[in-house]
Parts: C-alpha cells; sequence; structure tokens
C-alpha cells in the first residue's frame, strides 16, 4: 500500500493558479504518513534529508527546467518564480520531493512529484 505523504502544494493553491512578478512556491509533506510509506517499503530508518527541487515547463513541452531548489522543511520548501522571465501561457510546474534515509548504515532515497498547471500573466 502506497501511502500519500506529499509533497502537497501550499502555493500554487487550487486558488491561486495565475501567477504575475515573484512568486514563492511552497510545498509540505505529512511525516506521519511518510513514516508508514517506508515501513511499508522496508526502509524504515533515519530520514537524514529532505530536498525538494522546483522546475517549469510550458505546457506541452516534454523537458523540465529547473526553477531551484530547497531543503528547508521550515520555510515549506521554498523557492522564488520570477514570472517575468517568461512568456504569458499555460505551464506546468513540478515539484519532486527527495527523502534521503539511512538504515542499517546504507542512505536509500525515494521520491514523490506533485504537477500543477498554472497561468503566466504578466
Amino acid at each position: 500500500m502506497s501511502y500519500n505523504w506529499g509533497p502537497h502544494y501550499i502555493v500554487p493553491s487550487e486558488v491561486l493558479k495565475t501567477f504575475s512578478g515573484m512568486v514563492t512556491l511552497r510545498e509540505q509533506l505529512d511525516e506521519e504518513l511518510l513514516e508508514k510509506e517506508l515501513e511499508a517499503l522496508g526502509l524504515a530508518g533515519v530520514v537524514k534529508r529532505i530536498v525538494n527541487p522546483w522546475y517549469y515547463r510550458k505546457k506541452g513541452n516534454e523537458t523540465w527546467i529547473k526553477i531551484g531548489e530547497s531543503d528547508d522543511k521550515s520555510e515549506n520548501f521554498a523557492v522564488a518564480l520570477r514570472t517575468t522571465d517568461l512568456e504569458n501561457g499555460q505551464y506546468e510546474v513540478l515539484g519532486l520531493m527527495h527523502v534521503f534515509v539511512e538504515k542499517d548504515k546504507v542512505e536509500h532515497t525515494i521520491a514523490r512529484e506533485n504537477v500543477v498547471e498554472v497561468t503566466i500573466e504578466n
């Protein structure tokens, strides 16, 4: 059984789907569900680090372009996106959260993604 521990967008949200100017992207995770997922995968151990790289792409394109990444859980893995560098239109934003776990002195990594469609209107 898989547990949906995250990432879960804070921004962009279901309400804020049109961006203009400087936007701070944020995600959170459910640590209790993360622990259950690690147990189910046989990887329960010490979480050493969580990092969340962010990407965007114009709707219909295949290639993702990296915005940045954060390992600052206290700030919800915040990364700034400057929309003035982009053409107006439909885009997708990807948060790809990685969790690094140590079990029996071996590091393992799991990852989950979240993609949302947004509109850029500068």
